[in-house]
């Protein structure tokens, strides 16, 4: 049976997938890229905010359009849609012949390969599904934090941590596969190892992960509310840990940031993001905003603006709030008509270009060191990143050479967007 995997919503939903994808490999079954020649389609689904679910239904339902035509002999769903919504989903949507939820790639693979005893090590039978010079890595699963506003402890049950023995050997296993840049990923990564016997912290991690054979280690998803003894410090002087680091603060103002229990208070959002540039030299701060949320005031709103303003974060991104089930904000008055959202989200994006398009413009006659992502034969561009952006979320830099994937280049900047950055070979 030919085996093709869509994976949607975020990068520790990849990893799921990629999991998946590898453990194919170890069956009877066969991998496609191809999904119109796929006789079985897993759909890992995103069940995080409302946009997600209603894109993650028009695809399954576009998916459906296939087995009523006869090319597809299975559709299977997993991840977090159904740890939710099995249920309605399976009132809704006859033609799905089975459900998963999440942390279930095993017995999706069973299920498939008739093998119920099959068992495997996802640390060594993992494929990638990102360009193979860079993956992401994910730390911990689920979440112990308690913000009002989501749902994933929910779906995706407490924190559980992997021990740094663990982490190393899947780093070990995936720079021998050509990666290099790895990418920490958790729900709260400034929380790793603090629901381990003994605890330990992300800087310890960090420190061993240091020893290993690669150029690039990048951070996401920390809590300004949880930054570890010592993190800012190792950043600072490592050759390898980026200075990058991505720390959604969701808003500014104190009451709302108590409403979204968020343990900390405007002042200590300050703190800790000072903190940070003060520490990490030319550090590239990433955070996530919500506007909207259930009894935002126009003052309020207004003093998460003059922050983004003020700070002048190097990248950012913000989410309309969506009343979501299983939280405690769904409690709350979810008042703030969807005009005013809109109009809040946009204000917040219109400034942000504008910060994103005057610090692209400083860095122009700059040198910078770039790691190629895509190459484009036909049209001799190629393009990549430099340490202050990830993939698919940040700023991309483009050359008009025909260039090598997954290798570093030193380029000059020669012009900018709002977004992009336009270079030549220094």
């Amino acid at each position: 049976m030919k085996i093709h995997i869509i994976s949607l919503g975020c990068s520790k939903n990849l990893v799921d997938s990629e999991v998946m994808k590898g453990a194919i490999g170890k069956t009877n079954l066969q991998w496609t890229d191809n999904p119109y020649e796929a006789e079985v389609i897993i759909i890992n689904t995103c069940g995080f905010i409302e946009s997600a679910r209603e894109e993650n239904i028009d695809l399954i339902v576009g998916v459906t359009e296939l087995k009523k035509e006869g090319v597809l002999k299975k559709l299977i769903l997993t991840g977090c849609l159904t740890q939710i919504y099995e249920k309605e989903l399976r009132e809704s949507l006859p033609e799905v012949d089975a459900f998963f939820g999440v942390n279930k790639m095993a017995d999706v693979i069973r299920y498939l390969s008739g093998d119920p005893t099959f068992t495997y090590d996802p640390v060594y039978k993992r494929s990638l599904m990102t360009p193979r010079h860079y993956a992401y890595l994910k730390i911990s699963e689920g979440c112990s934090n308690q913000c009002s506003f989501c749902a994933i402890p929910r779906i995706r049950g407490p924190q559980k941590s992997r021990t740094i023995d663990n982490i190393l050997q899947e780093s070990h296993y995936l720079i021998e596969q050509g990666v290099k840049e790895l990418i920490l990923i958790a729900q709260d990564s400034t929380m790793y190892g603090t629901d381990l016997s003994p605890k330990v912290t992300l800087t310890e991690l960090l420190r061993e992960m240091e020893q290993l054979n690669i150029p690039w280690i990048r951070l996401h998803y920390g809590h300004p509310a949880h930054i570890p003894d010592g993190l800012f410090e190792l950043m600072a002087k490592s050759s390898k840990i980026l200075p990058y680091l991505d720390l959604p603060v969701q808003h500014i103002n104190s009451r709302i940031l108590k409403l979204m229990k968020r343990g900390q208070s405007t002042e200590s959002v300050k703190n800790v993001l000072n903190r940070a540039r003060n520490i990490i030299p030319n550090v590239a701060l990433r955070t996530t905003l919500i506007t909207g949320f259930p009894t935002e005031t126009d003052s309020e709103f207004n003093e998460m603006l003059d922050f983004i303003s003020s700070f002048r974060f190097d990248r950012l991104g913000v989410f309309k709030y969506s009343e979501e089930e299983f939280t405690t904000a769904a409690q709350l008055p979810d008042n703030v008509p969807a005009e005013i959202k809109e109009e809040r989200f946009n204000r917040i994006m219109e400034l942000q270009q504008n910060i994103s398009l005057s610090k692209n413009h400083t860095l122009v006659g700059t040198n910078v060191r770039v790691l190629i992502d895509k190459v484009d034969e036909k049209n001799s561009i190629s393009s990549g990143r430099t340490y202050a952006d990830s993939p698919d979320i940040d700023n991309s830099v483009f050359t008009d050479k025909i260039l090598t994937e997954g290798h570093f280049y030193d380029m000059t900047i020669v012009d900018a967007t709002e977004y992009d950055l336009y270079a030549k070979l220094s």
